[in-house]
């Protein structure tokens, strides 16, 4: 892929990594770190702790997820870098321009993709 052909593709990427970065600042309340937003949800008397305790798991696995993304767009950027972006880290193949259009940041092509989500499958 051109460089010319990337600059869509690397735009779309810092567009998002911008957006989530700007989320986890707002889910913080700034600078606030995990422990502080977690200990914001202990307010006695108005929440019982059951609640607040799956409040502060779901917003842990919310933020882990967004981490993940948010790793998957440097490695997506850094493959710029080097050259190789739009091709599968498995087979070497070009990953369709339609799949990047929708996910920018992906290392593999469809159906390398899907082996390895059948592989990581706790059912496998």
């Amino acid at each position: 892929m051109t460089p010319a052909q990337m600059t869509p593709f690397q735009q779309q990427l810092l567009e998002q990594r911008a957006a989530i970065l700007a989320q986890l600042a707002e889910q913080r309340g700034g600078a606030m770190g995990r422990v502080e937003a977690a200990a914001e949800h202990f307010h006695p008397g108005e929440d019982s702790r059951a609640q607040a305790a799956t409040e502060r798991v779901l917003e842990f696995a919310i933020e882990d997820r967004e981490h993940e993304h948010l790793n998957a767009i440097a490695a997506a950027l850094e493959r710029m870098e080097a050259g190789t972006y739009g091709e599968c880290i498995d087979c070497g193949e070009e990953i369709a321009e339609a799949r990047l259009k929708a996910t920018p940041e992906a290392a593999r092509c469809v159906h390398c993709q899907q082996a390895a989500e059948s592989h990581s499958s706790p059912h496998h």
